[in-house]
This record gives structure tokens, sequence and C-alpha cells, in this order.
């Protein structure tokens, strides 16, 4: 699994709010995954999320995740997941 570089993390920020983000700790991956294998999980655009998330930025204020797919962050509104 590819992480996203720490050079990229630093300039990366929630295309929404502009807050900083950062990885997601393993609680938050083991409870946003918890509820992609319950079916539960929608991204924020509506579509069921069916992958279990491997690697995220969570965006400062701890409400969303935005995944990183192969190492690159999907930084995009609809494809983020509430907290």
């Amino acid at each position: 699994m590819a992480s996203v570089s720490s050079e990229l993390l630093e300039i990366l920020v929630c295309p929404e709010t502009k807050q900083p983000v950062a990885l997601a700790s393993a609680e938050v991956l083991e409870a946003v995954n918890a509820r992609v294998r319950d079916g539960s999980l929608r991204n924020r655009g509506g579509q069921p999320v069916t992958q279990e998330v491997q690697e995220g930025l969570v965006r400062e204020d701890g409400h969303v995740l935005y995944p990183v797919d192969d190492g690159i962050p999907v930084m995009l509104v609809e494809e983020s997941i509430e907290l």
C-alpha cells in the first residue's frame, strides 16, 4: 500500500472548508470499515461505499474523511465520508 507523502500532507487542505487534513487513525478506519461491511456507509455524494478504506485523511475538525486510493488522496467533497 502506498502512503501519502509527508510533503503532500503538509499542503493538502479540505476543498470545502480549507482546514488542514491528517492521516486517519487505525480506530477511525476501523469504524468506517465496520460501516462498509454492514452496508450502511454512503459517501457525501449519496453513493454506497463498498470497498474498505485502507488509508484516509481526516479534516481538522474530525467530521469528514477523504479516502486515499493507492497513495493518491481523493479530495472531492462528493467522495468524502461523514464521520
